[in-house]
């Protein structure tokens, strides 16, 4: 089974045309993820996602270890098996579950989280978060490392990120190929905590990186000051992955800084609310100027959806409390994020990303 490869096919700028190979198939880069947190992107077949072209998807390991359990994964083959889903696949640690859930306790072998689930205490290390994710067999694990909140103080985010560079150098020793293991950057909103942790968790031999603990809840202009400083510690040869970043606003600007790869819920969970993912903006699918409207959600789109459905039906749809509103409206979002890197590394690939960026910038703002 063929390992893992990480190439840069061109520059433009600072942006980068790059491929990745896994023992799953071959995707390039700058790419977004959908996110599958239980083993499904949200109202999506694998057959959908196929349609769509996604070719790699992530899903939660701390969930999933709750929820079928290990047990059912390895009864399955691993999570590919059990899924379905014949793509790659990349795995989160449960590090965002630090910061996400209660912690009931929290020391330098780990943390123990308040199930959400039953609310009984969970207890996760280096080690068990690399157990799991080595049962699931994702084609990418992540390192095990501490988020923190952005107004968190300096001397928290200190002990944070020697913590996870603690955990990095154990969870880097625990997998191997066919599997890569990519290892997370932390360090707050402090500029030189940014650099400390970059310089920490770079100096271990890591497939890929990644910025961690950004887009958590700061302000646009401190997640892209925050990636800027961390992207300049980050090695040209290796991927790097922006964890959390679903607009493709935010994208665009992070791209323009040398990222290369992204996942977000954003485009499933607002399709599950009615709004509608388009070359001229967001719509809102539920107002009633769409009630009498036989056009696409986008006419630039030839997903299934804009290929088969008008605004008229989805809106219909969603005023009687259809699922397949949602089903439909998620089959266009998360096509249209990946039309949307199509385009991205195509105007890599011509040199004019900057070019293309401003146009869609202004046509995205403007329009909806």
């Amino acid at each position: 089974m063929a390992g893992f490869d990480f190439r840069v096919l061109k520059r433009d700028g600072r942006a980068r045309l790059g491929r990745i190979e896994t023992a799953h198939g071959g995707f390039e880069t700058p790419v977004f993820m959908p996110v599958g947190t239980n083993a499904n992107v949200k109202l999506m077949r694998p057959s959908d996602l196929e349609e769509a072209g996604a070719r790699i998807i992530l899903s939660n390991a701390f969930h999933l270890y709750l929820k079928p359990g290990l047990e059912v994964i390895k009864l399955h083959g691993g999570l590919h098996n059990f899924m379905g889903w014949k793509g790659s696949i990349l795995t989160d640690s449960g590090g965002f579950q630090v910061f996400s859930l209660k912690i009931l306790e929290l020391d330098d072998t780990g943390v123990t989280i308040k199930s959400p689930i039953d609310g009984g205490p969970v207890r996760i290390t280096p080690e068990i978060s690399m157990e799991i994710q080595r049962v699931l067999g994702s084609d990418i694990v992540m390192a095990f490392d501490q988020c923190t909140h952005p107004d968190a103080s300096k001397e928290e985010v200190e002990r944070a990120i020697e913590r996870t560079f603690k955990w990095a150098k154990i969870s880097r020793s625990l997998i191997s190929p066919p599997q890569a293991i990519f290892g997370i950057i932390q360090g707050g909103v402090y500029e030189d905590l940014r650099k400390e942790s970059a310089r920490q968790i770079t100096s271990l031999d890591f497939d890929g990186y990644a910025i961690g603990g950004l887009s958590v809840g700061e302000p646009k202009e401190l997640t892209l000051k925050m990636s800027r400083v961390t992207v300049e510690e980050m090695p040209e040869d290796k991927p790097r992955y922006f964890m959390g970043a679903g607009s493709p606003d935010l994208i665009l600007e992070l791209v323009g800084l040398g990222v290369d790869m992204f996942d977000s819920v954003f485009p499933t969970r607002i399709a599950r609310h009615g709004a509608a993912l388009t070359w001229k903006g967001r719509i809102n699918i539920r107002s009633a100027k769409y009630r009498m409207d036989k056009t696409p959600l986008d006419p630039e789109c030839s997903c299934y959806t804009c290929r088969n459905f008008t605004r008229s039906y989805i809106n219909h749809l969603f005023s009687r409390g259809e699922v397949l509103g949602q089903i439909l409206l998620t089959i266009h979002n998360v096509s249209f994020m990946i039309d949307f890197m199509d385009k991205v590394r195509k105007s890599i690939s011509e040199g004019r990303f900057e070019e293309f960026k401003e146009r869609f910038l202004r046509e995205y703002s403007n329009g909806g």
